[in-house]
């Protein structure tokens, strides 16, 4: 297992943040998953006219590592403007791979100001089969 690298994965997200396509909200979030074997993949939200196939920062990441054959995850941070949390639709998402993942929430409008949250806290009742 790899140990956790903070400051590389907080500096991708917020340099992949500035690859958003969010013309219609204008909330741009970069997200960063370091992999168990020490790998940084990143996700930006990408909206789209039809709001309901806007693709989220932390699920382009998740994709991409999968795509990958990455499935093991150590860490995610996440940058917005103002510290925000993910969805529930990502918060599931990161579930099905780490239920307990260590989620680390950058407010870039505040200096880079990080929160650190649970999975487990940001989603207690995880939907599993």
């Amino acid at each position: 297992m790899s140990d956790l690298d903070l400051p590389r994965l907080i500096d991708a997200a917020c340099t992949v943040r500035q690859n958003a396509y969010a013309p219609f909200s204008n909330y741009l979030v970069g997200a960063a998953l370091q992999t168990i074997d020490g790998a940084i993949v990143v996700g930006c939200n990408v909206e789209n006219v039809s709001y309901g196939l806007t693709n989220c920062a932390e699920r382009v990441a998740v994709g991409t590592a999968v795509a990958a054959g990455k499935r093991e995850f150590v860490a995610i941070a996440i940058a917005t403007a103002n510290g925000g949390t993910p969805c529930g639709a990502c918060r599931q998402v990161l579930a099905e791979f780490a239920r307990d993942l260590p989620v680390y929430l950058v407010n870039v409008d505040g200096g880079r100001t990080v929160t650190e949250m649970s999975l487990a806290q940001l989603l207690p009742g995880q939907f599993v089969l």
